[in-house]
Formats: C-alpha cells, sequence, structure tokens
C-alpha cells in the first residue's frame, strides 16, 4: 500500500452484509421454532438434505450434493455435523471411496414435522414477497441473468485489474 495514503477498512460498507443478517435473522427464527418444539440438534441448514434423503431414500455424498446443488466438501461437512447429531448414519457405497447416507430413526420420526416447517416459510416467503414492491426471487433471478452475461468472477477481476494494491 502507498505510504502518503491512508489506510480505510473496506469492510465498513457493505451491500451484502444487510443480505447475510437478513438471512442469518430469518434462519435463527426457524432455529426457534425447532427449540420450542424440543428438536434437538437440528440446524435449519440441514433441513433439504434431511427431506431430500427421505423421499429419495439412501444417496452417496456425491449424489446427495449434486440434488441440493452443493459441492461435494459442503456436502461431506454437513453430513459430518448431522451424524454428530444423531439424523443420518454413513456406511460404506459402491466402492470403498464414497459413504452412503441414511436418515436414523430420530430424522425419520421428525420428518412430517420437517416439511410442514419448510411448506409454511415457503408460504411465509409468498406472504413477503406479496408486500415488497420487488420480490426478492425475482432480485435472484435478475442477477443469475446478469451474471450469465458476465460472470461475477470476470466483473471483479476487472476492478482488481485497475487496483494497484492487487497488483
Amino acid at each position: 500500500m502507498p505510504k502518503d495514503r491512508e489506510f480505510t477498512d473496506p469492510t465498513e460498507d457493505s451491500l451484502w452484509r444487510p443480505l447475510r443478517l437478513l438471512l442469518a435473522s430469518m434462519d435463527d427464527d426457524i432455529a426457534r421454532l425447532y427449540a420450542e418444539a424440543r428438536i434437538e440438534g437440528l440446524k435449519p441448514s440441514f433441513v433439504m438434505e434431511l427431506i431430500r434423503l427421505h423421499a429419495r431414500g439412501p444417496m452417496t455424498i456425491r449424489e446427495l450434493a449434486d440434488s441440493v446443488r452443493l459441492t461435494h466438501s459442503a456436502v461431506s461437512q454437513k453430513v459430518a455435523a448431522m451424524r454428530a447429531a444423531g439424523l443420518i448414519r454413513t456406511t460404506t457405497g459402491p466402492d470403498a471411496r464414497s459413504k452412503m447416507v441414511t436418515l436414523t430413526k430420530k430424522a425419520e420420526g421428525i420428518i412430517g414435522r420437517l416439511a410442514a416447517e419448510w411448506r409454511a416459510t415457503e408460504a411465509t416467503l409468498a406472504e413477503l414477497e406479496a408486500e415488497i414492491p420487488y420480490p426478492l426471487s425475482r432480485v435472484v433471478t435478475d442477477i443469475e441473468d446478469a451474471l450469465g452475461r458476465r460472470s461475477f468472477h470476470d466483473r471483479i477481476a476487472e476492478k482488481l485489474a485497475d487496483d494497484e494494491e492487487w497488483s
């Protein structure tokens, strides 16, 4: 960094931070519902995978990751956390390098409640979108369309090419 320029913290202003905080707050509210229902060890981030396993049956971590459109690494970490919570178990998969993921009795016992929460959450989101002038789902689609024209990576790389601190 040039000595003649004073450093200012670029993290003080963020366009994304409010969205991340909003999503975290909404997840916290869902987690509170689980706590009120005395569902132990469940995190909102586990629900899609648990419902998917119930609907489609046992899957390898790779198959589960593909089905929820996450990386193998991300789902592998979730699987470890869900196993620690007693919600899933893993066994050796079709080959020695893969693991099959199945629901435990504990998870099977709450899957109806998880599906009910998912439906209630989606209905609540639809209500919220009806209250605002520009629904978040439309924002996401519009951003995806814009990034289809020019990727996020390319947009950031272009800005970095003009920043002397990056070089």
